[in-house]
């Protein structure tokens, strides 16, 4: 779309991605955030839910899973989601040495884009878990969250959606597309997210659209 064309006044600085969506910096946006897939079962329920719904997720994907499941991560990248870097093999890197940590990003990322042909930018790291060691050598963006919403602890679809629903602008909300509840919670959390006037939007959708530069080495929380 020619944003000239449909943006209202003073909306001509929209966030846009590749598929010329637009995503208006005046109304709220959040981000679902999905760990530890993929897992087709899950994740393509949880993709049919947000293109209902017109939103968008990022899935932190672990690399040594990824050859199993190309169609899945294929249609992410398809349907304009964001395919990001678990890590190769979900280690915690506070415990590792900076080879090793540069290894799990370097490894992950190259087995995300063997398998969908898009190479991740963004890195979330197992547990949430970092050092200074983890800073220097990720080489990535580290993406936290500050809505937890325990859905992998209590596999229960409204505790998920309670939690999710908390949520604010800005926000950045931790789910797991591998707990068939947490699919069962995306099918509630999405529309009520809509109706309450949210927009779901990527990890860099939101950062591009707030203004915030997402720096190699740097661990982000909320995004406002």
């Amino acid at each position: 779309a020619d944003p000239s064309q449909t943006a209202a006044p003073g909306t001509t600085d929209n966030a846009q991605t590749g598929s010329g969506r637009q995503i208006d910096p005046d109304k709220p946006m959040v981000a679902l955030t999905f760990d530890d897939g993929p897992y087709a079962p899950v994740g393509n329920r949880i993709m049919d839910c947000l293109a209902q719904y017109g939103g968008k997720a990022t899935f932190y994907v672990v690399g040594e899973r990824c050859a199993s499941y190309q169609a899945e991560l294929q249609r992410m990248v398809a349907e304009g989601h964001e395919v990001a870097n678990h890590t190769m093999n979900h280690k915690y890197l506070q415990k590792l040495g900076a080879a090793q940590i540069q290894a799990q990003a370097n490894q992950g990322n190259d087995a995300i884009q063997a398998a969908c042909g898009v190479r991740p930018t963004l890195l979330r790291l197992p547990g949430g878990n970092h050092n200074a060691t983890v800073m220097a050598n990720a080489g990535m963006p580290m993406i936290q969250w500050n809505v937890d919403t325990l859905d992998w602890k209590t596999k229960n679809a409204q505790s998920t959606y309670e939690a999710a629903m908390t949520a604010q602008d800005g926000d950045v909300i931790l789910m797991h597309d591998i707990h068939g509840p947490t699919a069962d919670a995306v099918d509630m959390i999405v529309p009520a997210l809509k109706a309450k006037g949210f927009q779901m939007v990527t990890v860099s959708e939101l950062a591009a659209a707030k203004g915030i530069n997402l720096e190699n080495g740097g661990a982000y929380g909320a995004l406002r």
